[in-house]
């Protein structure tokens, strides 16, 4: 090959040629476009996703989205709506950045299921096998006649419960984190205890944080009820992954799972060159959108969260679910194993998730390990087949996975609440056809 009219040196030969290999890899590692009705699903009735972002956007609930589909493998739907700023009027861009919130559980979940396939943890085994502080956790119960926050003067802040401990029946599990059944700082008579006695500071890592959560006071008995652990309990997996591989969590996550699948920008914060694409974040207000900063919890570069913590597109969460949808493997790199994506997606809390009032699900839902699980798509009233399972941000993103009809969706947006996740869902699922 000649250059500049001379022959390229060994050695720039050789950097080209890596050069190109790792391009056509990179590339070769994206889920590839396809004609709707190739695939089973018309065209015109896509269209209907364009027409339920436009209406959202229209009634102030969001400034934009991007929005991707895929079935049998193939893209068929991808666009982005709106504006990332309404300040600037800058419009969305299908590579545009979301903090993707709670959606980064269920990559701390395969990260998990990888390590559990490699032998070097149990679902069974005990936190404390991993983070010796847990050993001997205790159980919050509220003293007779006490709240969860006790009346103050008025403009005082609430005093913390009344409460006394019991010894947990027993320890903590593996999958009492995955599945949100461990009691640790979920919402309960024990949180405000735990954030007292092990702050949550972002300038630490997880490996001298997780440790001050042994001593922390559990909501209920592990494994009696499922309350949604938002941080907590996800990133003490978060560190397990640390010790039992001997990397980093962030580490783990791009040398395992990000690298191979071709996701090029998630993170767990953007790196400088990919600011310029980060969506700016809104709220709700009775006069409009209004601009609102990254919360403290997520502004940290030292503690890895794998509650909520990482940042991403569409097109990276696209090879994720695509990955998951098709049993663990993406474009020759297996990641889990199809039974192992399975169990992922089984429901492994009986009635606890459906049943409870407090942050569950409803009637023909299950969990599974750090998904939501479509048990009865009738009973749950729910467009997505039964067997589909996925989960959704604190800022609005949410994705999902369909085995029946080999199918995955992905919304992202930067604003929380409203009825968009439900309406996506419906028009997605409405556009297949055969």
């Amino acid at each position: 090959m000649i250059i500049r009219g001379t022959w390229l040196t060994r050695r720039a030969l050789a950097t080209f040629i890596v050069t190109s290999l790792l391009a056509v890899s990179l590339m070769g590692a994206g889920v590839p476009s396809g004609k709707p009705e190739a695939v089973g699903m018309s065209a015109e009735r896509l269209q209907r996703i364009h027409q339920v972002v436009g209406r959202a956007m229209e009634s102030k609930a969001i400034s934009g989205a991007v929005t991707a589909v895929a079935r049998k493998g193939q893209v068929t739907h991808f666009e982005a709506h709106g504006v990332m700023d309404l300040e600037s009027k800058r419009a969305m861009a299908r590579e545009t950045i979301f903090p993707i919130a709670s959606m980064s559980k269920p990559i701390t979940g395969v990260a998990i299921l990888m390590l559990v396939e490699e032998g070097k943890i149990r679902l069974t085994d005990p936190v404390s096998r991993f983070v010796p502080e847990f050993k001997d956790t205790k159980v919050a119960i509220l003293k007779a006649g006490g709240r969860t926050s006790s009346p103050t003067a008025p403009g005082q802040p609430p005093r913390a419960p009344e409460i006394y401990t019991v010894p947990a029946a027993r320890e903590i599990t593996v999958r009492d984190l995955l599945t949100h059944t461990s009691g640790l700082a979920s919402g309960g008579a024990g949180s405000r205890e735990a954030s007292r006695v092990a702050p949550r500071r972002t300038t630490e890592s997880l490996a001298t944080y997780i440790p001050t959560l042994g001593v922390a006071p559990l909501d209920f008995q592990p494994g009696s009820e499922w309350a949604y652990s938002a941080l907590a309990g996800i990133e003490v997996l978060g560190r397990i992954v640390e010790v039992a591989s001997g990397l980093t969590f962030d580490q783990f996550l791009r040398q395992r799972l990000f690298e191979p699948l071709g996701m090029k920008d998630t993170a767990f914060y953007p790196a400088a060159d990919r600011t310029p694409r980060v969506v700016t974040l809104y709220e709700r207000t009775p006069s409009g959108l209004g601009r609102i900063d990254v919360p403290g919890w997520l502004a940290t570069r030292t503690l890895f969260s794998g509650g909520g913590g990482l940042w991403s597109t569409a097109e990276d969460y696209l090879q994720f679910a695509q990955m998951l949808v098709n049993g663990g493997e993406l474009n020759g790199r297996r990641i889990l194993a199809p039974r192992t994506v399975e169990r992922m997606a089984s429901n492994h809390v009986g009635d606890l998730f459906s049943s409870s009032g407090r942050t569950g699900g409803r009637e023909g839902m299950g969990f599974g390990l750090t998904v939501e699980v479509v048990l009865d798509a009738v009973a749950a009233s729910d467009p997505r087949s039964t067997g589909s399972f996925g989960w959704g941000g604190a800022f609005g993103t949410n994705f999902w996975v369909d085995p029946k009809e080999d199918l995955v969706g992905v919304l992202m947006v930067q604003t929380p609440g409203g009825t968009l996740r439900a309406d996506f869902q419906n028009a997605v699922m409405q556009a297949v056809v055969d």
